[in-house]
């Protein structure tokens, strides 16, 4: 009687007989194709949503990993795995469900093919070549915007922290303000924080460049996690400094609240950011050569 607990897993390695990418490549064309209405629009929301604007670029840098990995993809061994077949069942339901309107189903649709293609990858060439491509598939995941309930629940408590920081930053400067929640309200004008002007747009993309910034020259994988962690602040004091600008220039001609003028200090204040990204890297750098000089002095004796 065969063992029901036994691994839906088949190893051709033992056989010595490797998967032809041949094969690979055409059953994941015919896997585009299937999501090919999905990613359409996902293409145009990269086009039109300025929150999404880092989309296009995604693609590519998640294409170049793999380039890199070639070697390696290549040399790994063919381990088909039957899961893999689960996963594309999983994303073949994902795709069918709800009306594709709907943010909510949209975001749906858009994991089912990252679902398939999980699935595809894992049941022609098994977990060796998962495992290689992790990194990859993980920034792939930069290209879908965030779901609808899960943007507000984040945009919200953005907007009060920047409002709050703000806050602070302009009684230092010596201005009477009043925040009630997300608005500022000054002797002369009253200034909201409105959800663009929460920092999640710039947080995202300085997220996604984060990561592409640390993988093109920095290969400590532990750098990628660090970096992740550290764009949080800078984004949101960042943005905070943005709204205190704002509301000093203002002070001076209200055409610094709105328009071309407000629109060119997000770009400005993301340079900056980006700009902090870099010094904050130099730094963990920095300091790791410290800590770490005595270990290599040691291994040399």
């Amino acid at each position: 009687m065969s063992n029901v607990a036994e691994p839906l897993e088949r190893d051709s390695a033992s056989s010595g007989k490797t998967l032809d990418w041949a094969s690979l490549a055409w059953f994941a064309a015919l896997t585009l194709v299937c999501y090919g209405v999905v990613l359409w629009r996902l293409g145009e929301q990269w086009l039109t949503n300025d929150d999404m604007s880092h989309g296009i670029f995604v693609p590519f840098l998640a294409g170049y990993i793999v380039w890199q990995k070639w070697p390696e993809l290549a040399a790994a061994p063919t381990r088909p795995s039957l899961w893999g077949l689960l996963y594309m069942i999983v994303g073949a339901l994902m795709l069918c469900i709800g009306p594709p309107s709907l943010p909510t189903f949209t975001f749906i649709t858009r994991l089912a093919f990252f679902s398939s293609l999980f699935g595809l990858l894992l049941l022609l060439k098994g977990w060796p070549t998962i495992r290689i491509l992790r990194y990859p598939f993980i920034v792939a995941l930069f290209m879908i915007p965030l779901p609808g309930f899960l943007y507000e629940r984040i945009t919200l408590p953005l907007q009060f922290v920047a409002s709050f920081l703000a806050e602070q930053s302009l009684d230092m400067l010596g201005y009477s303000v009043l925040r009630e929640g997300n608005v500022l309200r000054l002797p002369h004008q009253t200034l909201e924080v409105a959800e663009a002007c929460s920092g999640l747009r710039s947080l995202l993309s300085l997220s996604f460049l984060g990561q592409a910034y640390i993988y093109l020259f920095d290969r400590k994988v532990w750098m990628r996690f660090v970096i992740a962690g550290a764009i949080i602040p800078i984004a949101v004091i960042s943005n905070a400094g943005r709204i205190v600008f704002t509301a000093v220039m203002s002070n001076i001609s209200n055409v610094w609240a709105y328009g071309i003028y407000h629109e060119s200090t997000g770009w400005v204040v993301f340079v900056i950011a980006f700009v902090a990204l870099l010094f904050t890297h130099r730094v963990i750098n920095g300091v790791y050569d410290l800590l770490s000089a005595p270990q290599r002095k040691l291994s040399h004796v």
